[in-house]
């Protein structure tokens, strides 16, 4: 999730070969439907999981622009990732746990700052880790959807401007090389990014955290990254000129995807989005339309260009009048991510994407942060239903990946929010699974509900 997540209370808070492996997930949209109406739950080889980020949960990023930005004064971070909740050493445990629950498909992000922690010299220690990572799923059965890049960057690339700057999508694409051609062989399915988008769905219109797009200590945080980076500038991802990183992001999508479909042309490669369910409200109709055309249509045109599939990320919904985005109402339950709890919400992205997007679509990301366990699994069972409600529909829908696997490091707000289905004591590094998961588990090991 990402968590600098989607929808709008996602605005603040979070702001910050496939080939025979898939080859049941690779029915087409008519089989889908007819699966469906036939009673006989979600298609055959639909993917059933949980989610990652590298930065997140493996800890001491030490070579990346997050880690850089999180440890300085001031910093726009609660705290420092610090070890985060050391998967980087007990991937083996989480991937095992997923798989004890009944889960099938584990997404998670391949750390480029680990990959090229100096530009130009590659890590073949840190693919070899990886190779591990994927062994690890593999050995028990389980799908990997890997993400290229999700949000963290090595710091020497954002020293040098990061996406901002000339020459930076040909950097990515190079890593995207390099990673596809020792790794992409172990790989189920990919994506080029993750929620590239998420600067103009969370700042694109007007609305209670527009004021956290530019403000002095976010200035004063780069202008010191840049200073002691001795470049005199420095850009990460969410902080920074949103249309130049947009255009970067645009460009090295393009070129990412160009990359990896060179080494392996039959690893479907993606792209995943922040979407929340945008409701108009008090004739806010245009301003809907005006949001969609900025946080998402630069997206779709791009998949359809160049993807085999979208990645939906959603939340929660996002009210939007006349004037911009409007708070949740007044008597609306907040999760401790910050966000509205509203479970209906990914039903409306998904039927909405299909609308825009001719592709098969996966569900990415979709979960919530709360210490009582009973909702989220009141959520997972509405967002299970939506996903079944689209698929009677022939929206072809290839799978359902709930965010978060484990509790971890949430970007802005620390070790705060908690998303995930197994819990951590960060002070032993302890693994309690949820309830939760053994639901999720439940539906998967059916392949229905």
């Amino acid at each position: 999730m990402a968590q600098f997540k989607n929808g709008h209370n996602a605005r603040g808070r979070n702001l910050l070969g496939m080939g025979t492996a898939l080859a049941g997930a690779a029915l087409l949209p008519d089989a889908v439907s007819a699966a469906a109406k036939a009673g006989r739950g979600f298609p055959k080889g639909f993917l059933w999981g949980a989610a990652i980020a590298g930065h997140q949960a493996e800890g001491d990023n030490v070579a990346s622009d997050a880690w850089f930005l999180e440890n300085l004064q001031p910093t726009e971070f609660k705290e420092p990732s610090g070890s985060a909740v050391d998967h980087y050493r007990l991937f083996d445990q989480d991937i095992a746990m997923l798989a004890s629950v009944g889960l099938n498909t584990f997404r998670f992000s391949i750390e480029w700052a680990r990959v090229e922690p100096v530009e130009g010299m590659f890590s073949v220690a840190a693919l070899e880790h990886y190779r591990d990572v994927l062994q690890a799923c593999r050995k028990r059965g389980i799908k990997t959807m890997v993400s290229f890049n999700h949000f963290v960057n090595p710091r020497w690339f954002a020293a040098r401007g990061g996406w901002e700057a000339e020459g930076s999508a040909q950097l990515y694409a190079r890593y995207c090389d390099k990673v596809a051609r020792h790794l992409g062989h172990l790989m189920d399915v990919a994506t080029t990014f993750n929620e590239p988008n998420l600067p103009r769905l969370l700042f694109g219109i007007p609305g209670p955290l527009s004021g956290m797009a530019d403000n002095p200590r976010m200035r004063e945080m780069l202008a010191k990254a840049g200073q002691l980076s001795g470049t005199g500038k420095f850009s990460a991802w969410i902080f920074g000129d949103f249309a130049k990183i947009e255009a970067g992001l645009l460009q090295a999508h393009e070129l990412g995807y160009k990359a990896i479909k060179s080494v392996d042309p039959k690893l479907p490669v993606g792209l995943s989005i922040a979407i929340a369910d945008d409701q108009a409200v008090d004739g806010g109709e245009a301003m809907v339309e005006r949001k969609r055309a900025i946080a998402y249509e630069p997206w779709f045109k791009a998949i359809t260009r160049n993807g085999d599939f979208i990645g939906v990320q959603t939340y929660t919904r996002e009210l939007i009048g006349q004037d911009g985005v409007r708070p949740p109402p007044k008597d609306a339950e907040i999760t401790t991510g910050h966000m509205e709890y509203y479970r209906q919400a990914l039903e409306a992205t998904l039927r909405y994407t299909a609308q825009n997007v001719k592709l098969p679509i996966y569900v990415t990301e979709n979960g919530i942060s709360t210490d009582n366990d009973a909702r989220r699994v009141a959520y997972i069972n509405t967002a299970v239903q939506s996903v079944a409600n689209c698929l009677k529909d022939s929206i072809d829908v290839r799978g359902y990946i709930h965010w978060s696997l484990i509790d971890k490091f949430e970007w802005i707000f620390g070790y705060g929010p908690r998303f995930g289905l197994i819990g951590v004591d960060r002070g032993t590094m302890k693994r309690t699974i949820k309830p939760s998961a053994y639901v999720l588990g439940k539906i998967a090991k059916a392949n229905g509900i």
